[in-house]
């Protein structure tokens, strides 16, 4: 819902612009505010969305200099396709709101139909006159108004015995206004903004858009007809009995010669001079305004495509995705058929967060039904992972579920349609540094035993050969925001950590409320130091996301 009307409020601001920029143009060429009403038209069918989208699939070199994310981000927060989910129990406005929407298309397309049927019977009826024209002109038995009709295969349609109602004079001057329709194609270009008011019949502006492009088109003609050397008088003279005696066209995309205000037309014929011609100032201006609102939402779409997460460099062979049974308990993640990946019971929140290493805070704009659907899901990779074998080491055990990580991206990506952008926040942190005396953590000795870091209930860690890394990686677990380490401790450690959590967030889980906090236990037990400040953490949006077809 966001999109469409980001898309609604974009084309709406577009169109005021033109209208301040035809405003300034009023005494220059109307087939030049013709052409700037018609592309305020046609910016209803393209969405600024569709060119950061197209854009976005331009990736520039690593090193190119670009803004910082966070620039990108407020720039391109209501240029971006959006999708958004309805949470549970909210008010379904979208099925309301699309039927009406499609009843007052099915209206419009309905009423177009027939009046095209109406002037396609007329147009058959009518008989071929011998006169010269870049188009077959026809002669009708049908009252209906000089006009032009037909979008691809044009023909001119003149009702029969027009020539005793007007003047030669006059009718030379009707035939080189509708000549000036077709050498434009005013009909074509009138079909495609039909297009527009149909899809968006609600706006009220697509109609005041429409309005403006019969004046300016028959003001253009008005002016050809008058360059021309055809008397005003006689052509004014002309267009009045046309009126009195024809029937105007029933079609904006069959363009005849009563259109737009009469009185209005009338006057301005009499009155004509001269329009004046765009300097090359105004040119320059124009062209580089055209430039302009083509190219910067695909700039803003090409610096986008450097926030999104790179694409997975592992595939999967096969994937098995069903819904979990009601009532598991028991969720996580095991070891799938050939070294690869099966989950159990898993929201597609945590498969998100396992599979971009990082916490539901760093999740953002996720539909609701991402927290409440489990699915089990067995991953088989494309290439079969080495045994570990009996005594793998640390990094061995990290690259592996690295390369599972990235293969459950390409899941995430391929079944449940996953579009995501990555950002950067100001979020509450805490940095983790050495306390006042120094750490005191146990050196783990080289050829010692299995690296592991085992969790005995919460506010129990016990760690073998362990880098700080992954301490504060998982004290960001237990304490719900980002822990950075900035102990500038490399290598790995042996230690052992308890404190008293917070009851509240285990309350399946006695603990001792005696013990000390989290805070006291790090600076005491391993001389450490957790300081809370604010600092830049990586999250992502969750542009696009489907509930996926079990198989």
């Amino acid at each position: 819902m966001n999109a469409i009307f980001n898309h609604l409020w974009q084309s709406t601001v577009f169109a005021a612009v033109i209208a301040l920029a035809a405003l300034a143009l009023h005494r220059n060429s109307p087939r030049l505010r013709y052409w700037l009403w018609l592309a305020t038209s046609l910016k209803f069918l393209i969405p600024f969305s569709l060119l950061v989208a197209t854009g976005s699939r331009i990736q520039l070199p690593p090193d190119t200099p670009s803004l910082h994310a966070v620039t990108v981000q407020q720039i391109s927060t209501y240029f971006a396709p959006i999708v958004v989910t309805p949470a549970r129990g909210t008010i379904p406005w979208m099925e309301p709101l699309s039927a009406i929407w499609l009843l007052g298309v099915f209206f419009l397309v309905i009423r177009w139909f027939r009046r095209w049927l109406t002037l396609h019977a007329v147009a058959r009826r009518a008989t071929r006159l011998p006169l010269f024209c870049s188009v077959p002109v026809l002669s009708s038995p049908t009252a209906i108004e000089p006009g032009v009709f037909g979008v691809f295969r044009p023909v001119l349609l003149l009702p029969q015995g027009i020539t005793e109602n007007l003047t030669t004079e006059q009718f030379d001057a009707i035939v080189a206004h509708e000549c000036r329709h077709i050498q434009y194609r005013d009909n074509l270009t009138a079909a495609l903004h039909m297009c527009v008011e149909t899809l968006f019949w609600f706006h009220p502006m697509v109609w005041y858009i429409g309005a403006r492009l019969t004046d300016e088109r028959e003001r253009d003609c008005d002016e050809a007809v008058l360059r021309k050397g055809n008397p005003a008088a006689e052509y004014a003279r002309g267009i009045v009995s046309v009126c009195k005696t024809y029937v105007e066209s029933p079609m904006a995309c069959a363009a005849g010669i009563t259109g737009s205000d009469l009185k209005r037309r009338i006057r301005e014929i009499m009155t004509w001079r001269g329009s004046l011609p765009v300097s090359a100032r105004g040119r320059v201006m124009l062209a580089a305004a055209t430039i302009a609102a083509v190219s910067i939402p695909f700039a803003i779409g090409i610096l986008r495509a450097k926030t999104l997460p790179p694409a997975p460099a592992y595939g999967y062979e096969a994937v098995s995705i069903h819904k979990s049974e009601p009532g598991q308990t028991k969720a996580g993640f095991g070891p799938g058929p050939q070294g690869g990946l099966r989950s159990m019971n898993t929201s597609v929140m945590m498969l998100l967060t396992f599979a971009y290493s990082v916490r539901d805070y760093q999740i953002v704009g996720a539909p609701g039904w991402v927290l409440s659907d489990n699915y089990d899901i067995t991953l088989t990779p494309d290439k079969a992972e080495a045994p570990l074998g009996p005594d793998p080491t640390l990094n061995a055990v990290l690259a592996g579920q690295g390369r599972n990580q990235q293969r459950l991206q390409a899941v995430l990506r391929d079944r449940f349609g996953l579009v995501l952008r990555s950002e950067t926040h100001e979020l509450p942190i805490y940095r983790l540094t050495p306390a006042k005396n120094g750490a005191r953590l146990t050196v783990h000795p080289e050829g010692g035993a299995q690296s592991i870091l085992h969790r005995n209930g919460p506010g129990h860690l016990e760690a073998v050969g362990i880098p700080i890394k992954m301490l504060a990686e998982s004290l960001s677990r237990d304490l719900g925001r980002p822990v950075t380490d900035e102990s500038g401790l490399a290598g790995q450690y042996d230690f052992k950590l308890d404190w008293s959590p917070d009851l509240a967030s285990s309350p399946d889980h006695p603990a001792d409320i005696t013990g000390p906090s989290v805070f006291t236990a790090i600076t005491d037990q391993l001389g450490l130091r957790l300081e809370s400040t604010k600092g830049p953490v990586q999250v992502y949006v969750v542009e696009k996301i489907t509930q996926p077809t079990e198989n």
